[in-house]
């Protein structure tokens, strides 16, 4: 009974504490339940998630925000020629995973990849096993990128592959930067080069040269569209939509001329390839208007390429400063026949002179005995000028240089100029600045100072711009002349000094008899400058230790353009310095002579036609319309390409060189300029390697042999 009376007890107890289990669990039900009903209510009356608005992110959803993209204004050369435009690389990749998988449930990964490789090996520059070798990497990858067979493709290259409507085969666009003539004025327009932003795209900043200076100008600014879609990003067509255009940026048109700085580069590689100096720099300026007509320095770079950038990132005409040597002499011959403290009648001995206890010597060492102040300039006398100095004084003199402007910043714009050094405190640094040392310039200083001999003793700021247009071509800032400042005043004295530059040319006396160009009116200065020891103590020694120069001017008598050329340490010196220097200056000052005759007769100026796409009879025609001689290169009906571009400006009966399709032949190129060894080189994809200047005298490949892209041709001028 009583064991009944317990199992009866025991069952009360177990239903007891179900129920009471059930209950909480009823009662959490509820809760959990009631909670969530709190919650929804909440959520439909405020309509906020963790203070964020529903309604707004619904619409987010919906909503498509597009960047678009402003174009970099393109710089131009003075005559419309592109010089760096805007440009799109691609960069190709593969999607390798299967889960990739579109909204219309089509694969969006590789599907063949034997058939992908063999179709995209017809485009790369990759064989179908190294595509294969990408698309079946050892590790497993979403995705996959080529390398460098695979990177920087062009917009064709692209467009070809989309044809192809390969499964997950993608594209990255790059913004990038064309600079169609490779090697040219790379110091002056500079780069531009795509910088990451924070939100993960990608701009074009300039970063060197007129592209970093004027950036602002050329950048433009992003737009953007916001447009409503539906679940597949279909846009609605009824939906609504925000907008505001790109602005692209202003375009600049340069003062160079790009015929003359295609020539004065070929001079330059020239000596660089032969001589090898440490570096050189060359300037053409029209001294009237401060106008730089050309412009290059080496060591240089390809922008296109990057090739060389590395060992030549500092821009020398402006960075870098030296001694100038005796081309200095024009500075202080100006500024003693100005002040009236130049005696050309008065005789002096020369060979060397102590000063302060220091003694100066002339760069023959001997001298040529007691001589007159009128052939010491001719000379070059170092110690003829300390005498000049002394007569006019330390501080009528120092009055001068700083008319002059040295050791202050042109503001040339181009970054990272330096201003120089002057040293100036005692007897022997005041003597040694009359013939250029104890003074540091660079050489748009030098260009400066020298366009006062056209300008009726004005100087003119030496400027690369020539006008600011927007993307429609409206002018908005044109060229303006800059005056900084007026050192000579003295008509008879800017005439001392070009007389004397005359003398220069004359063998008895002159250091410049290698210059001279029969039957043309040119004045020249030459320098001879030492080096300081980079280790202290005084200059370096040897025949090659100095920064050889040479300026030269034209028309004489009232002297419009200016040339000056420097050349440090040649280490290959088989030639005299003059000889070297002469092969640079007397083929581009007779180019600049040539284009200033044709330039006082517009007509001789053409306008190049587009020939592209044109059968080579009716090319031919249009061209000898506008007065151009056409030559063919390849053996196709069709004109496919040409270097000079629609609306170039070209003198009337110049050759223009338009590709055709099949095998090219190598041309006879006698009495070719080099310009037109240039174009041929440039559209028949070979190389050149030239000796001499003037026109084409010899070939090393036979007119009529058939060439092949990369081969080299030996090509011999002569004045």
């Amino acid at each position: 009974m009583k064991k009944k009376s317990n199992l009866k007890l025991q069952k009360t107890r177990a239903h007891g504490y179900r129920f009471t289990v059930g209950r909480i669990l009823q009662l959490a039900v509820a809760l959990v339940f009631l909670v969530f009903i709190a919650r929804f209510i909440y959520i439909g009356v405020s309509k906020k998630v963790s203070g964020q608005d529903l309604s707004a992110r619904t619409h987010q959803l919906y909503k498509r925000n597009q960047v678009l993209k402003a174009n970099r204004g393109t710089i131009f050369d003075r005559d419309g020629l592109a010089i760096a435009e805007d440009s799109h690389l691609y960069t190709i990749y593969a999607i390798l995973d299967k889960s990739s998988i579109n909204y219309k449930n089509k694969p969006e990964y590789v599907v063949n990849k034997e058939e992908t490789a063999k179709k995209l090996a017809t485009v790369l520059p990759l064989s179908k096993k190294q595509i294969l070798k990408y698309l079946n990497p050892k590790q497993k990858a979403f995705q996959v990128q080529f390398g460098s067979g695979g990177s920087n493709l062009t917009k064709a290259q692209k467009q070809k592959i989309e044809k192809m409507k390969l499964p997950g085969i993608k594209f990255l666009e790059t913004p990038s930067r064309l600079y169609p003539n490779g090697n040219f004025a790379a110091h002056i327009v500079g780069l531009a080069q795509p910088i990451y932003n924070k939100n993960g795209s990608q701009n074009l900043v300039g970063t060197m040269g007129l592209e970093s200076w004027f950036n602002s100008t050329l950048k433009g600014k992003d737009g953007y569209r916001i447009s409503s879609v539906d679940a597949s990003e279909n846009q609605l067509p009824n939906g609504s939509q925000t907008y505001k255009a790109a602005k692209n940026g202003k375009d600049i048109y340069l003062t160079i001329d790009s015929q003359l700085q295609t020539y004065l580069e070929s001079r330059l590689d020239y000596v660089q390839n032969k001589y090898d100096p440490v570096n050189m720099t060359a300037v053409v300026e029209d001294m009237k208007t401060g106008k730089i007509l050309a412009a290059a320095q080496r060591p240089t770079f390809n922008p296109q390429t990057k090739k060389g950038l590395t060992n030549s990132y500092r821009n020398i005409l402006v960075q870098d400063t030296y001694e100038p040597g005796s081309v200095f002499k024009i500075l202080t011959l100006a500024a003693a026949a100005d002040s009236g403290n130049y005696h050309p009648n008065e005789y002096y001995k020369s060979g060397s002179v102590t000063i302060g206890g220091a003694t100066i010597h002339d760069w023959l060492t001997s001298g040529w005995g007691t001589i007159p102040l009128s052939q010491a300039f001719a000379h070059s006398s170092n110690t003829g000028f300390v005498k000049i100095e002394r007569e006019m004084g330390a501080k009528t003199w120092l009055k001068y240089l700083k008319r002059f402007r040295i050791a202050q910043k042109t503001g040339v714009t181009l970054p990272g100029e330096q201003a120089g050094i002057l040293s100036f405190n005692g007897p022997v640094d005041q003597a040694v600045t009359s013939f250029g040392q104890g003074v540091n310039v660079n050489v748009m200083q030098m260009m400066q100072a020298f366009s006062s001999l056209g300008n009726n003793g004005q100087m003119v700021k030496p400027q690369f711009v020539d006008k600011i247009t927007d993307s429609e071509g409206k002018t908005i800032q044109g060229y303006q002349i800059k005056k900084v400042g007026k050192p000579v005043y003295s008509a008879a004295a800017r005439k001392v000094v070009t007389d004397n530059m005359k003398k220069v040319l004359n063998k008895q006396i002159g250091t410049g008899s290698a210059y001279r160009i029969p039957g043309e009116s040119i004045a020249i200065k030459t320098g001879t400058a030492q080096i300081a020891n980079p280790k202290g103590g005084g200059y370096l020694k040897g025949d090659s230790n100095y920064i050889f120069s040479v300026v030269g001017v034209t028309p004489a008598d009232n002297p419009r353009y200016c040339i000056y050329i420097t050349m440090k340490q040649p280490r290959r010196m088989s030639n005299s310095a003059e000889k070297i220097l002469a092969s640079i200056f007397k083929p581009v000052m007779s180019r600049v002579i040539l284009m200033s005759k044709n330039a006082k007769s517009a007509s001789t100026k053409v306008k190049t036609p587009n020939l592209k796409g044109m059968t080579y009879e009716r090319a031919k025609q249009k061209a000898q319309s506008v007065g151009l001689n056409i030559v063919k290169i390849g053996n196709g009906e069709k004109v496919t390409n040409q270097l000079y571009s629609k609306g170039q400006k070209q003198e009337s009966g110049s050759r223009i060189f338009v590709l055709t399709s099949g095998k090219i032949t190598c041309p006879n190129m006698t009495n070719w300029s080099m310009e037109d060894v240039h174009q041929f080189a440039n559209l028949a994809g070979i190389k050149v390697s030239v000796e001499g200047s003037g026109s084409v005298t010899g070939q090393s490949i036979k007119a009529g042999s058939v060439l092949k892209a990369g081969d080299t041709i030996k090509i011999s001028l002569k004045e």
